[in-house]
């Protein structure tokens, strides 16, 4: 199926609509589109598109990270073969492991990790998002799974980026008390030292 797929959408994709997915991945390329929606958040959409910005952002480097720091060295796939795409944009992709695509789990990262502050601009950034990941395969970069890796990647780490701040929270709350908890106990059950009515009376064994 991925043979296939990649064999289709770099042969079927009409040349003047292959160019325009290839300008929108290059802006996306390195982050420059996504933070450039972000600078442009900040500026024009007051707090909460600071805080769409800086979630989105804040998957990206997450997304990057377990994408290309994590999982293209454990799975070193070949990029699918130069024979099988008949355009020379074979010629400009990278060395790198196929699997995952990078691109797409930055822009699924962003358009996913900024809806929940701002829907509308989640649902903007989802259409470059899906762009990039259609680029992907007619350009011959990566096989349709590697795009779908991505998009689970951008997704979780969209999910990672909202939730974790909340758990690490929860977390501090429920432990704090119980470790309050465990030293008073042990302060007061030390041999020797006993506390004793309201007033606190102290008397030594």
């Amino acid at each position: 199926m991925d043979r296939k797929l990649t064999r289709q959408a770099a042969s079927r994709v009409p040349r003047p609509l292959a160019q325009a997915l290839s300008v929108v991945e290059e802006a996306a390329q390195g982050t420059k589109l996504w933070c450039g929606v972000t600078a442009a958040l900040a500026r024009l959409g007051g707090r909460r598109g600071r805080r769409a910005g800086t979630a989105g952002l804040a998957a990206v480097a997450v997304a990057q990270l377990v994408s290309n720091g994590m999982c293209k060295p454990l799975a070193d796939r070949p990029r699918p073969p130069k024979g099988w795409i008949p355009h020379d944009e074979v010629e400009d992709r990278p060395d790198s492991s196929s699997f995952p695509s990078g691109h797409t789990a930055a822009a699924v990262a962003f358009a996913a990790a900024a809806a929940p502050a701002w829907p509308l601009v989640g649902a903007l950034c989802a259409v470059p998002a899906a762009v990039v990941a259609v680029e992907r395969v007619q350009s011959g970069a990566h096989y349709p799974s590697d795009v779908a890796a991505g998009a689970v990647i951008g997704l979780g780490a969209a999910w990672f980026t909202r939730w974790s701040p909340r758990l690490l929270r929860r977390c501090r709350s429920r432990s704090v008390p119980a470790c309050s908890y465990g030293w008073a106990h042990h302060v007061l059950t030390m041999p020797g030292v006993i506390l004793r009515g309201r007033g606190g009376t102290r008397a030594r064994r």
